[in-house]
């Protein structure tokens, strides 16, 4: 750590970019897509809405179900709870997804999951009709393929590259949809191109009423962790930093209640508690970790409801840009990401100017870069604690005028480049970690 010079502050002011309102239009609209309310763990709710789309076309319940998936969406399923269930795993998502789910809801496609559809779903899964294989040589890190068949037809439906994007959609030889070979940037009206300075002048001179409805991640994922602190899920970490101790060690204070509230969202959310997050990019955890410690951070120093809104849209939106160039799904821990945005939008309350909030980018990107994904899982809550910590690490160093500079490892003078460092370690540099990951994950104790 150094600190930067009168000069080297100077050099990195930066004049704002002044948005149109067409801009600032598709900006809200990236937003709104991308932050969006889910239940479950999203990959295997994205399997399970996969399953009902492929069982709506067909017309009944499957005889049989095939699925063919890609790795990153096996090693996200194999060990998170499913929501309303008290199980794990892919089984008891497909066998829901058949039985009960509904396409509409989207990612809260389980949303009319009840005990007894989970005893009808526990005796489709026994009766042997579910088969899952892993989809061989494609390069789509977010690949959900099922095929329905039963009384003579048969159905298709597929997922690629977002959450709830359909590309092919079919039944018996009726083609009714095929988008397999797609351009991304072309297939999407909404798209945006970010930067970190944009990102800062529309969280924090867009009108407010354009952004308001950002307010809705703090409903949801606040609500997610008072849930979490009336019964002891997962690992109960929220509870155990939460509650009194005969030792202290955390102490009451706006940092241990950061870390309680976005780990015991967490922890409901990964044991499978049926009750909804907001999500970001896909994922309830970065949803999550983008949303809780600005919120508490706000609440505890009595900033004002404009300003909690600016500083969740500015991380939120940090986050949506990160992963413009990362990806839906990589051996990155999200994380990275979702805490990265979140001492953003903490630095902002704390008064940052773009300048220190750049820099508690950098020190982010220098310090938690690497950590691994390795499965959607109870221990999730352990990995964003870690995430959340740094972040407020970060924001209080770039209070203080201190970023990691351009000499240390990965880091750049510019921003974006640094970003940029980050999200090709984590789409291209770490591909052989995912794949040696997952290899450990399903070759011990006899799971495979």
């Amino acid at each position: 750590m150094f600190y930067l010079g009168a000069e080297e502050i100077l050099r990195l002011k930066i004049f704002k970019i002044m948005l149109s309102t067409e801009e600032r239009q598709r900006i809200v609209a990236l937003i709104q897509r991308e932050v969006v309310p889910a239940i479950g763990c999203t990959e295997p709710i994205a399997v399970a809405l996969c399953v009902t789309r492929a069982v709506e076309l067909l017309g009944f319940v499957p005889e049989k179900i095939s699925l063919r998936l890609s790795a990153n969406i096996l090693k996200n399923a194999m060990g998170v709870g499913i929501p309303g269930t008290g199980m794990i795993g892919l089984p008891i998502a497909i066998a829901l997804g058949a039985l009960i789910g509904k396409s509409s809801y989207q990612l809260e496609v389980l949303r009319e999951c009840t005990p007894e559809a989970v005893e009808r779903a526990k005796q489709y899964m026994d009766e042997g009709r579910i088969s899952i294989a892993l989809k061989e040589n494609i390069t789509e890190k977010l690949y959900i393929e099922v095929a329905c068949e039963g009384d003579g037809s048969c159905s298709e439906a597929v997922i690629a590259g977002e959450h709830t994007r359909f590309v092919y959609l079919s039944r018996n030889d009726e083609v009714l949809l095929d988008n397999r070979v797609f351009d991304a940037a072309e297939d999407r009206g909404d798209e945006v191109d970010l930067n970190l300075r944009k990102v800062f002048d529309f969280a924090t001179t867009a009108p407010l009423g354009e952004l308001e409805f950002i307010l809705e991640a703090r409903r949801l994922n606040k609500a997610a962790a008072e849930e979490s602190f009336k019964v002891d899920y997962g690992h109960g970490l929220g509870r155990a930093i939460r509650e009194p101790m005969d030792t202290p060690v955390v102490g009451d204070s706006i940092f241990s209640h950061i870390l309680a509230y976005t780990s015991g969202a967490c922890d409901a959310r990964m044991a499978g508690a049926m009750i909804p997050v907001m999500s970001n990019s896909g994922s309830g955890n970065q949803g999550i970790a983008a949303t809780m410690p600005v919120v508490i951070y706000a609440e505890e120093t009595h900033k004002t409801e404009e300003q909690l809104v600016r500083a969740l849209i500015l991380s939120h939106l940090t986050v949506i840009y990160i992963k413009q160039s990362l990806g839906r799904l990589s051996a990155l821990c999200g994380c990275v990401v979702a805490a990265t945005g979140s001492s953003c939008g903490i630095t902002w309350l704390m008064g940052g100017t773009y300048e220190q909030v750049s820099f508690a980018v950098k020190n982010m990107i220098a310090n938690i870069t690497g950590m691994i994904c390795d499965g959607a899982k109870p221990s999730c809550a352990m990995k964003v604690t870690s995430g959340v910590a740094t972040a407020v690490f970060s924001a209080l160093l770039a209070m203080q005028q201190k970023c990691v500079t351009a000499v240390e490892g990965i880091i750049d003078d510019d921003v974006d480049q640094c970003i940029l460092n980050l999200t090709r370690i984590g789409s291209q540099g770490m591909n052989e970690t995912d794949r040696l990951v997952l290899n450990i994950m399903t070759h011990k104790g006899g799971i495979c």
